[in-house]
């Protein structure tokens, strides 16, 4: 268990938390949620220990480990990879260090022998001989290879980096797990393994993540940061969204009977508690939530974005044709010799480890690169309009936001931009900013607006979920989950491609593997694509 009495946080003027009392408690793991810049990656450290609140104080039982995920990927360069992973549990590296400090001395004496016998029984009752196997285990199942192991920290790549930092964050069972973002920097297997383990972890677990689907495999709760306070909610994120515009909606319903509304509530719990997994904590979530009443569930005071793609005209009967094209960019290979055809209607999610090959494919299908072989073709009534991952080139300019909209839009009235604008939550004098000092989720939101004024009948998307609060990433699903028109895209967004996929596409080093009419968790699940993925890869 982990508690706060009174957290208080202020910088200056700005106050952003007040008076929070919160209790998380063993057997739970907490989704930790807010609008960006609300304060979820502070309110971390302040539960770590790496910030001290301005008044009030965090609580942690006696005795009681805290372990968290470090952001430093440079910290531990001198270190081995698997000592890396064994450092997470300091009071066990320090006695291997002691240890192997009292054998090694030349005058090693009668004291040295008792201090280094109660050593031993404390190293032994924490199980400190499977130290080395359990960490490398973990590494495992965090993609780092065998041969990595034994190899300091500062030979990785930054990717790899992070996944030994998490395996340190999870090493030797801690009490209370703090958690930042862990699925940064992992592939879908891996986040699925990560599910796994937390979904079975019987202390304290606190995450933040952008990933809903990661939230409702492994939340039994979620503790909303919203106005400086934190409110904890039964559920994992999908129930709390669909909760609260549930109870929203009920309350609107003044003249409805109470029991009517029960009743309502029960079947909607029903269906949430309803769910095939199996794990700890999605049992524990659904006795969670068969005792809510009407009384716990409240509505949210979240704004979501209006997000809507429509078509100016639709798309003919060709679309698009790739035939045996091939790309490769500072001498590695991103694709060879790919022929696909894209039809009317589909919509493509290109999934794989690498994202680099997938930019690559996107930057030349939409002109920015060009293929090194092979060719292209677009039908003649495609209207596109393409998200890149980078978007520095459109923000550097010193344009206000008015401005900056305006250039995209056939209507140029400075009401129906400014009431375009206000319905992506840009509202008031948000309209004069500049948009050189947008944030990266301002910018986000700018871009789809863009898109939306140019009324495409083909969207290409290169990860349009980064930067994005869940409000947003929500919004942007149901946008594409409605829209008529023709998609490609790349996410690393569970949830957004399964609900919006209808064709699956993994390019590897040595082919492609193409599924049509498949979600993503059954492409995931079909052993016949393991085994081909397998000799793909090799």
């Amino acid at each position: 268990m982990i508690s706060t009495n009174d957290i208080s946080l202020q910088y200056g003027q700005r106050k952003l938390f007040s008076k929070v009392n919160v209790v998380f408690s063993p057997g739970n793991c907490y989704g930790l949620i807010g609008a960006n810049g609300s304060g979820k990656s502070t309110f971390l450290k302040i539960l770590s220990g790496e910030i001290e609140p301005s008044t009030g104080e965090v609580i942690v039982p006696r005795g009681k480990r805290v372990s968290v995920l470090k952001q430093d990927q440079f910290a531990f360069d001198e270190f081995t990879v698997l000592t890396t992973v064994i450092m997470g549990h300091k009071r066990l590296y320090d006695i291997i260090i002691e240890k192997d400090a009292l054998y090694a001395k030349d005058d090693f004496s009668d004291a040295d022998g008792i201090y280094v016998s109660e050593l031993e029984h404390e190293y032994g009752e924490m199980e400190g001989w499977n130290a080395e196997s359990d960490a490398a285990r973990l590494l495992s199942n965090l993609g780092i290879a065998q041969q990595f192991h034994d190899v300091k920290m500062s030979q990785l790549q930054a990717g790899q980096k992070m996944r030994v930092l998490l395996a340190q964050a999870l090493f030797g069972n801690p009490d209370i797990l703090l958690l930042d973002e862990p699925t940064n920097h992992l592939d879908i297997r891996t986040s699925m393994w990560l599910e796994e383990f937390l979904g079975e972890f019987e202390n304290t677990a606190i995450v933040v993540s952008h990933d809903r689907h990661f939230l409702d495999k492994v939340c039994t709760y979620i503790a909303d940061i919203d106005f400086g306070k934190i409110e904890l909610y039964a559920g994992n994120f999908g129930f709390w969204s669909q909760s609260s515009q549930l109870a929203l909606k009920q309350r609107k319903e003044s003249n409805k009977k109470t029991e009517v509304k029960r009743k309502e509530l029960k079947e909607f719990i029903a269906r949430f508690s309803a769910n095939a997994s199996k794990s700890r904590q999605a049992t524990s979530r659904k006795k969670i939530l068969e005792n809510l009443t009407l009384e716990d569930i409240k509505p949210s005071s979240r704004k979501y974005p209006y997000i809507n793609f429509e078509q100016e005209t639709e798309v003919g009967n060709d679309l698009l044709y790739i035939n045996h094209l091939s790309k490769s960019i500072d001498g590695k290979v991103m694709f060879k010799d790919i022929t696909i055809t894209v039809e009317k209607g589909e919509r493509v999610a290109f999934v794989g480890p690498n994202n680099l090959v997938k930019t690559a494919l996107f930057e030349v299908l939409a002109g920015k690169i060009k293929a090194d072989k092979g060719s292209f073709k677009w039908g003649v009534s495609t209207k596109r309009a393409y998200y890149p991952k980078d978007n520095t080139e459109f923000f550097d300019t010193e344009s206000n936001l008015l401005e900056w909209l305006r250039q995209y839009s056939k209507n140029t009235d400075e009401d129906f931009v400014r009431g375009f604008l206000g319905r992506m939550l840009f509202t008031g004098e948000d309209a004069f900013k500049p948009v050189n000092v947008l944030s990266g989720g301002e910018k986000v939101r700018c871009m789809l607006s863009r898109m939306m004024l140019m009324q495409p009948n083909t969207l290409i998307l290169d990860e349009p979920t980064n930067h994005l609060d869940l409000e947003s990433i929500y919004a942007l699903n149901e946008g594409l989950e409605r829209y008529k028109g023709t998609i490609l895209f790349s996410s690393h967004d569970h949830q957004l491609v399964q609900t919006v996929a209808n064709r699956i596409i993994e390019i590897t080093p040595n082919g492609c593997i193409d599924r049509v009419d498949m979600t993503f968790d059954e492409y995931l699940a079909d052993e016949g694509i393991k085994n081909q993925r397998q000799s793909l890869y090799a």
